[in-house]
């Protein structure tokens, strides 16, 4: 029997059926974590409750009033346990309130579960490769490419795994520098480095070149499971950095020589990536990792600014998907509404499983995507700079700290799908905190993509610079 659900004041969420109930403090529990049904019987209750996959432990709690009485654990139970199913044998007197507490198991970040698919490209190979993928650069070397599998926490702080592509030359002449690519925007989860798209191409030509290429797939994407948080700088953050860290494990395991220089990279999204990815770096690991030099491209830095004053613009733009992908991301990590109108909060929703690929999700979108919006959506969001979404955006901006390294941000001032005003903004915040960074236009007409080849170029000749 299904149970019957209300919400009482203060967040509490009670679910009850006959003499029994459930109860939850919603606020102090993983959001996957769900009550399912209250089962009366002659000898005692029942509890069933739920949770999305990951490493979660349970305790559940009664009391017999539902003011003043204190919590304790159901007796009988070896507390806390994984399953998801007790049965409270005590006679219940009158009333009997349960809450379910869930604890995640502690996260090994960054421990190594695999690597796979270990292939040996070779330099001639290489080099059809790059021609035919237009790409203006000499294979040096081999390269052995593998898929990484690892453990990081998702965006809960729960246990998961991640994935990402490591690209090595071959027969290299000493240790190494690392360089961390992070990738744009995909919504095909198999659209990733580690399945050797075209960005993890970009990987075996940095490696071919006597780099020690890293490449994340992201939370979500890849082999990684749940939906992509699409911009949520923390969790992309420790997904770069728990990356890093099995990459290490593996190169000791298989006499892969790494020196202690780190160069870290990344267009579009991967450029906010990066810039998170820094960031977390300088706050919470500088002892670990060395960071040689940075250079972001090409990246929605203010998300909360300029990203959001460029949605409500208007203006067409050529990937309306971006804005119902950032919405849903918001609405997974914290637990925003669906602003969405109908048809669109019934139609979009499904095509945002990771199977399929931009544009089948822009065709069904107005070019203006903020047309999309539930009515007074758009209005509020312009009138209101406390708007709850522009509150929880501003917690994904990237311009809170002081860069310690050389940082360096590309972009393009013809891009219509990413405004440069992302990079001025972000150069202006850094040099109010005494940080002199460069910014660089590598071609002023190019668009989005145009941009993509003279930024890597550029980028690439300065990491040289630093060897």
């Amino acid at each position: 029997m299904t149970l019957r659900a209300s919400v009482l004041a203060g967040g509490i969420l009670v679910a009850a059926l006959g003499m029994a109930a459930v109860l939850f403090p919603a606020a102090a529990l993983p959001p996957a974590v769900t009550v399912s049904e209250v089962l009366p019987e002659a000898t005692g209750v029942e509890v069933r409750w739920q949770s999305s996959p990951g490493d979660l432990r349970f305790t559940l709690e009664s009391r017999e009033a539902l003011d003043g009485a204190a919590w304790g654990p159901v007796p009988g139970g070896d507390w806390p346990a994984t399953n998801r199913v007790f049965r409270d044998l005590r006679p219940v007197p009158g009333s009997r309130y349960f809450r379910v507490v869930a604890v995640p198991g502690p996260v090994d970040r960054g421990r190594l579960l695999a690597a796979t698919h270990k292939t040996r490209v070779p330099q001639s190979e290489l080099q059809v490769l790059f021609t035919l993928l237009g790409f203006p650069i000499v294979a040096e070397r081999d390269v052995v490419l593998y898929r990484v599998l690892y453990e990081t926490p998702d965006a809960h702080g729960l246990r998961t795994q991640a994935s990402g592509l490591l690209a090595v030359p071959v027969a290299p002449e000493g240790p190494l520098p690392m360089v961390s690519y992070q990738h744009g925007t995909v919504f095909d989860r198999n659209d990733v480095p580690s399945r050797l798209n075209l960005e993890g191409a970009l990987g075996a030509a940095f490696a071919s070149s006597g780099y020690v290429a890293v490449l994340p797939d992201y939370l979500g994407l890849g082999d990684s499971p749940g939906f992509h948080p699409y911009h949520h700088a923390d969790s992309t953050a420790t997904s770069v950095v728990d990356l890093l860290r099995a990459v290490r494990t593996l190169a000791a395991s298989e006499g892969i020589p790494l020196d202690s220089r780190l160069f870290l990279t990344g267009y579009s999204q991967g450029g906010h990536a990066t810039l998170a990815a820094l960031r977390e770096i300088e706050a919470r690991h500088a002892g670990e990792f060395t960071v040689t030099a940075c250079a972001a491209a090409a990246g929605a830095y203010d998300l909360s600014g300029v990203t959001t004053a460029d949605f409500l613009s208007g203006r067409p733009r050529p990937n309306p998907a971006y804005l119902v992908y950032l919405l849903a991301a918001m609405r997974e990590v914290y637990g925003m509404p669906n602003y969405l109108d109908e048809p669109y909060a019934t139609t979009v929703p499904p095509l945002l499983d990771g199977t399929r690929d931009a544009a089948a999700i822009n065709a069904v979108l107005p070019a203006d995507p903020t047309l999309a919006l539930a009515p007074g959506v758009r209005e509020a969001l312009v009138t209101d700079l406390a708007h709850p979404l522009r509150l929880v955006l501003r917690r994904n901006d990237v311009l809170d700290w002081t860069p310690r390294v050389p940082l360096r941000l590309y972009h393009c001032a013809g891009d219509t799908e990413v405004p440069v005003a992302n990079a001025q903004v972000a150069r202006d915040a850094f040099a109010e905190r005494g940080v002199a960074v460069e910014f660089v236009d590598p071609a002023p007409a190019a668009d989005h993509t145009g941009c993509v080849e003279p930024t890597l170029l550029l980028i690439k000749a300065w990491f040289d610079s630093f060897r």
